[in-house]
This record gives C-alpha cells, sequence and structure tokens, in this order.
C-alpha cells in the first residue's frame, strides 16, 4: 500500500449520548487509528485481541482514539504456547454513528 493510499483510509463518527443523541463535533480518524476503530466496531462485544493482530501497535492506537473521547475498555487475557503470558483485548463501549467512510477494508 502507497502512503496516498493509506491517506484514503477514513472515518467520519459522530459520537452519541445514552440516549443516542449528539455529542460533540463529528470526529475524522485516518489511517492506522481509522484500522482499529473499524476492526473494534466490526468486532463488537468479542472485542479486539491484540494476539490476533499482531505487527500494528494496537495499543498505542487504542491510545489514539480514547484521546478523541471513545470509550475502550481493556482486558487483560493469559496465553499459553511456545511464548505464555499474557495480552490485551479491547472492546468498544461507546455508542457512535458512523457518518462517512472512504477506503473501508477488505475483510
Amino acid at each position: 500500500m502507497s502512503v496516498s493510499n493509506r491517506a484514503h483510509l477514513r472515518i467520519r463518527i459522530q459520537l452519541l449520548d445514552d440516549d443516542s443523541n449528539p455529542t460533540g463535533f463529528p470526529i475524522t480518524v485516518v489511517g492506522r487509528e481509522y484500522w482499529i476503530l473499524r476492526k473494534l466496531v466490526d468486532a463488537g462485544e468479542a472485542g479486539v485481541s491484540s494476539l490476533e493482530n499482531i505487527g500494528p501497535r494496537v495499543a498505542h492506537y487504542v491510545f489514539k482514539l480514547r484521546g478523541y473521547g471513545l470509550a475502550i475498555e481493556t482486558i487483560i487475557e493469559k496465553h499459553g504456547g511456545a511464548y505464555p503470558g499474557h495480552h490485551a483485548r479491547y472492546r468498544l463501549h461507546s455508542k457512535l454513528l458512523v457518518l462517512d467512510e472512504a477506503g473501508r477494508l477488505a475483510a
């Protein structure tokens, strides 16, 4: 993927309160932040695991999304295997409305 293509991956969202009323201004998220937000939205209650997405800095992109005001839960899970330890799973709790999306990722 070239640099110019990455810039076209974007989503514009509106955060909603518990009554589905807009809160604040719309937010535009691009690049890897778009990628992880799309993953979180698609995953729903299952959440997104850093173990399932080895390579990208999932925790960093979640940190950046939290800076926009999104409520994202971190759940620590243990794993076995050749390198036992723990990893994080992230679950989106913010209610949001997708206003516009460009460059949706292939499944």
